[in-house]
């Protein structure tokens, strides 16, 4: 099976560190990949998110965060990143998403904002606390989600490999899911 250009699959991905946290060590090429697809589901969840919080009129808007969209994202992605809470109870669903989309939206900006600051943009060694793993761990799944819905991955790991190893234009992608896998199941290890 062959990698995208560039992309060197860490053997050993993360490794816990005493007193707790997490460390790897990410090449230019894996550095810049990384970044670029954390900016861009931040870019994608973040459309969403006003400037200032200032700008809605209510004062109890501003408080909670309110929103005013109560119906689940046309774009699939925003589908799966946004899930409906209650999936039987469209009302219901459009409530919940009133009072929660913009903490969750924000939420998922401020994690990938977090690998951004600790990932540097030349490679190297990353060194995380406890909880900046994970905050990573929830960037990672973001990322995964996002890249999974575009290719069309199902929980078939083995079918998945076999569409990266017969090419085509999503084997590069597919195997850039297979590596983030890599990177979130070696976190969660190392955290443990």
């Amino acid at each position: 099976m062959s990698e995208p250009e560039g992309l060197e699959v860490p053997i050993t991905g993360f490794r816990g560190v005493r007193g707790g946290g997490a460390t790897a060590r990410f090449s230019v090429a894996e550095a810049m990949l990384l970044r670029d697809l954390v900016s861009q589901v931040a870019e994608l969840v973040g459309e969403g998110l006003p400037e200032d919080q200032g700008e809605t009129t209510e004062p109890l808007e501003r408080l909670v965060g309110l929103s005013d969209n109560s119906s689940l994202p046309d774009d699939p992605i925003l589908a799966r990143l946004l899930p409906d809470a209650y999936r039987d109870d469209e009302s219901a669903a459009g409530d919940f998403r009133r009072y929660t989309e913009h903490s969750l939206r924000s939420g998922k900006v401020a994690a990938a904002q977090t690998v951004l600051d600790t990932l540097p943009a030349t490679g190297g060694q990353v060194l995380l606390t406890g909880e900046q793993g994970q905050v990573w761990l929830r960037a990672l799944n973001d990322i995964r989600i996002a890249l999974g819905v575009r290719l069309n991955v199902t929980e078939d790991h083995e079918e998945m490999l076999e569409r990266a190893e017969q090419g085509g234009p999503q084997a590069s992608g597919l195997l850039v899911y297979d590596w983030l896998s890599l990177l979130q199941s070696t976190l969660v290890q190392a955290l443990w």
